[in-house]
């Protein structure tokens, strides 16, 4: 029998016999490419945030490639942006031929700095590609009424933030519905809701919308649900490049039943991060995420700081052995040799310092309270022994 203590997950996505009977139903069916379960979860997507129009795609960082060619982004162009995020957000900037200019996040949060942005903007800036880190909204007030001013689009990479919401006009409304011109998902197993991967694009903008679902498919002229129940023949063309960044239905009928969930996931997580909140106001020095007034994160993930002296890599191998799984705090892209050996050096000193200084915690809807007093009790453990070896 092994001692090893069974191990508490980072994520762990809400899955049971409902996603395998929809999975089931869709391959019975003989159809199980982009068709009517896709259309019916892009239905239910602009519903749930309140869009105009959701087209689902093979990830976000497609989402975000469409995104940025629907907005004009195109070979030597500049999108202000950040660097703490996922590698994919300034990847995605490079696929279009174009160059990301990293700007700084607050001294106080995990999000773009909107201060920084106007400095940054040059004949070259084609738009604003902004991110709701960890699923805690950015402030996109700021930050759309820059781009209005300054004739840019603003691109949200909300690939963390479904079911975040932000006060908008005095009124709570979802991330997604959307505030700056197209926001893009992300249904990756660590995210709150799941198809195994996936994502969604969000817009107002029936000509955005019009060219994603041609890009998506090849550039192809008619869809493959009006070409297969059309009564006459049709010969499609193809009159623009496009992609294989389609959806396919057996992952869209496990998106159907993720999004029914939405309502008892998110308010559950929230609770989670409540408790969090609360076992950290014990003096250990951990510092708990903040939330801004007019914000309501779906705590995708729950990023605290490290007091001084804990270490980060000797916390979370501490956490490791206790059977408990953290990440360091989010990536900055301009470190990695990918974009350090192409670009200026670059002064983000709040990016770097919230990657060395940061882990995620467990964060899941399977966390019980039990597992969350053993997770900050860990961590007090080893304030209290960094404390005292600073002392010696």
């Amino acid at each position: 029998m092994s001692d090893t203590p069974q191990m508490i997950p980072i994520a762990k996505p809400v899955l049971d016999e409902r996603e395998v009977e929809a999975v089931r139903r869709v391959i019975l069916s003989g159809w199980v490419t982009q068709g009517p379960e896709v259309a019916a979860f892009e239905r239910g997507f602009a519903e749930y945030v309140g869009a105009p129009h959701a087209c689902a795609v093979s990830n976000c960082t497609t989402a975000l490639h469409l995104a940025l060619l629907a907005a004009g982004v195109g070979p030597g162009d500049e999108v202000i942006t950040v660097s703490h995020s996922f590698i994919a957000t300034a990847n995605a900037v490079a696929y279009c031929g174009a160059t990301p200019v990293f700007i700084d996040i607050e001294p106080d949060g995990y999000n773009m700095d909107p201060a920084l942005i106007e400095p940054a903007i040059t004949e070259k800036t084609k738009a604003i590609l902004c991110v709701h880190q960890i699923g805690m909204p950015c402030d996109l007030a700021r930050i759309v009424a820059i781009g209005r001013r300054r004739g840019l689009p603003v691109i949200e990479d909300a690939a963390c933030a479904i079911g975040s919401e932000i006060l908008w006009n005095g009124r709570w409304e979802k991330i997604g519905k959307p505030h700056g011109d197209i926001a893009c998902f992300s249904f990756h197993p660590r995210k709150v809701i799941t198809t195994g991967d996936g994502g969604m694009i969000t817009t107002a903008n029936p000509d955005f919308d019009r060219k994603f679902r041609l890009w998506r498919q090849h550039g192809m002229s008619v869809a493959d649900t009006v070409r297969h129940g059309s009564r006459e023949v049709i010969f499609e063309s193809y009159p623009e490049i496009g992609y294989n960044y389609r959806l396919t239905d057996v992952q869209a009928a496990i998106g159907r039943e993720q999004l029914k969930r939405l309502p008892a996931i998110v308010p559950a997580r929230r609770a989670l991060a409540r408790r969090y909140h609360e076992l950290l106001k014990n003096g250990s020095g951990f510092r708990a995420p903040a939330e801004p007034a007019w914000a309501r994160s779906n705590w995708q993930s729950y990023c605290v700081g490290l007091p001084e002296p804990v270490d980060q890599r000797q916390v979370m191998q501490v956490l490791l052995e206790a059977g408990i799984s953290a990440r360091r705090g989010v990536m900055c892209s301009h470190r990695e040799e990918t974009w350090a050996n192409h670009l200026a050096p670059w002064k983000l000193r709040n990016s770097e310092h919230a990657q060395d200084r940061c882990i995620l915690l467990p964060l899941h809807n399977s966390l019980t309270p039990e597992q969350q007093s053993d997770i900050v009790g860990a961590l007090e453990s080893v304030a209290a022994e960094s404390a005292t070896k600073a002392l010696a």
